[in-house]
């Protein structure tokens, strides 16, 4: 028996290998295409631009090992199938449990190495690159421009937006600034269009700006307004290209870049700031309720109770407390940033309204924070179990349809990987809004194609040893038998309720 479990784990090394380096490679070219122009020609090391690569290929690999395992699965069982080799092993007297088994404990330490993956190497890769995304923009402010966007050129001083932004040549189309340097006054500049490039020193950027006007409102006199039109003007601002210095720590992280103890931390801090506010939200409005004042709709239908979970991520911190120096943990913790309201009182001179509004806002904040952070922490533990589903999914399948080959594979996966985030996606989006528990939208998914794939097992354990497979053309063919005989049933129960009739 170790003989043929060696061999069923064989046939699926080279396919998952192929499928993995195909579909990341695939990927990593559409990014690096994506952003190989705004790196390129901007005076940066090589070794920077390949690390900026580099560390898109953990996000990259998240994405693309569930779906090469389940290619490998759907692969791999379809060729033994298809060559007799699951016909020979039913005949020998080994069931296809036993051919299935060493596979499903293969991929069962694929999802726990892809935990592993998803917590400590890809929260890491996602900060780096943030803080190289960060360092670089320092280094010239054209990388960080976004058409469309209010772009922050200089931090609380200058703005600017570009309806069309041509990297290539640096030419703007549809132009606005917001020029808040001088604290005097309040300027607006309007250009139909204009170049962008640096100085010679690589420290300032200047702005050349044709057919436009500028607006100029003083701050002491909101009412007066002074306009000045232009056929060209030259702006420059200084300070806003340094040489690039890259950054050796950064304490900030946002929610895709902190482990799950560090986010499980940071949820449990919004948790006990939404308790504290619930305490005193109920307190206000039970006093004022008692002196009989008028309570806004908004405050009467505000939610005062705390997202559910059932604590995915403190059991997982508990366990690998275990493995992980004390030290090592009180470091991790303390590196978590502090992104939630001070849970300090109103001032005593705001008025119970004001008061209450505060805290319903702060109930509304906490909550948010808790559904980001439980979403997040959810969605690297489905991803990884995801790879353990699509075998359970796939061999049923490829075994029902032996002749289906390389077709029904690409479909097959195709489809269900589209369908998977499709789930996962619009689960991020219902849970991020409070509509559903993060636990219950982000394994959603993989709860209906683990049923799927234990019933298409449990039929296949119904059959008999010689039943016969088919290809693609007899799975569209009982797809469309089917069909026809609901069809056909529901016609003749319409011929007999008109002969009723």
């Amino acid at each position: 028996m170790k003989i043929l479990h060696r061999y069923v784990l064989k046939e699926h090394v080279g396919p998952l290998t192929f499928a993995l380096t195909a579909l990341t490679s695939i990927l990593l070219l559409q990014y690096i295409g994506k952003h190989f122009g705004e790196l390129v020609g901007k005076g940066l090391p090589p070794l920077v631009i390949a690390e900026f690569f580099g560390l898109s290929i953990p996000l990259t690999v998240a994405l693309t090992l569930p779906m090469a395992v389940l290619i490998a699965t759907l692969y791999a069982f379809s060729r033994l199938a298809a060559e007799n080799e699951i016909t020979a092993l039913k005949a020998s007297g080994v069931s296809v449990v036993s051919v299935l088994r060493p596979v499903l404990l293969a991929a069962l330490g694929v999802t726990l190495v892809m935990i592993g993956f998803n917590d400590q190497v890809l929260p890491r890769s996602n900060h780096r690159l943030a803080v190289l995304q960060r360092d670089i923009a320092q280094k010239k402010p054209t990388f960080g421009l976004r058409e469309q966007v209010i772009n922050e050129v200089s931090p609380g001083k200058f703005y600017l937006r570009a309806g069309h932004l041509d990297e290539a040549t640096n030419l703007m189309r549809e132009v606005t600034i917001y020029d808040m340097a001088d604290p005097t006054r309040r300027r607006t500049i309007y250009a139909d269009s204009g170049n962008m490039g640096m100085s010679k020193n690589l420290s300032d950027l200047e702005l050349t700006l044709y057919n436009g006007n500028m607006e100029d409102v003083p701050t002491a006199n909101p009412n007066e307004l002074q306009r000045l039109f232009f056929d060209v003007d030259l702006i420059r601002v200084r300070g806003v290209g340094n040489q690039f210095q890259k950054t050796t720590a950064d304490s900030y992280k946002s929610d895709r870049e902190m482990t799950v103890c560090e986010m499980q931390g940071a949820q449990d801090k919004a948790r006990a700031a939404h308790e504290d506010a619930r305490k005193q939200f109920l307190a206000k409005v039970a006093e004022l309720r008692k002196s009989k004042a008028m309570l806004s709709k908004t405050v009467l239908d505000a939610k005062t109770t705390a997202p559910w979970d059932v604590g995915l991520g403190r059991v997982y911190c508990k366990a690998i407390a275990l493995f992980i120096p004390k030290k090592a943990q009180a470091q991790a913790v303390s590196s978590t940033p502090r992104r939630i309201a001070p849970s300090a009182g109103v001032a005593p001179n705001s008025s119970d309204l004001s008061v209450l509004e505060v805290l319903r806002i702060r109930l509304q904040d906490s909550s948010t924070l808790m559904n980001s952070y439980g979403v997040e922490i959810h969605k690297k533990f489905a991803l990884a179990v995801a790879c353990f589903v699509f075998v359970l999914l796939g061999a049923p399948i490829a075994l029902r349809f032996p002749r289906g080959g390389v077709g029904l594979t690409i479909g097959v996966s195709l489809f269900v990987f589209a369908l998977y985030y499709v789930c996962l996606i619009a689960g991020e989006s219902i849970a991020k809004r409070g509509s559903m528990p993060a636990v219950v939208s982000m394994w959603m998914a993989n709860v209906i194609f683990a049923l799927v794939a234990l019933w298409m097992l449990g039929k296949m354990g119904q059959e008999g040893s010689t039943a016969r497979g088919g290809d693609m053309r007899e799975m569209f063919g009982a797809i469309r038998g089917t069909i026809r005989s609901k069809l056909g049933w529901k016609n003749r129960r319409v011929r007999r309720e008109r002969l009723a009739a």
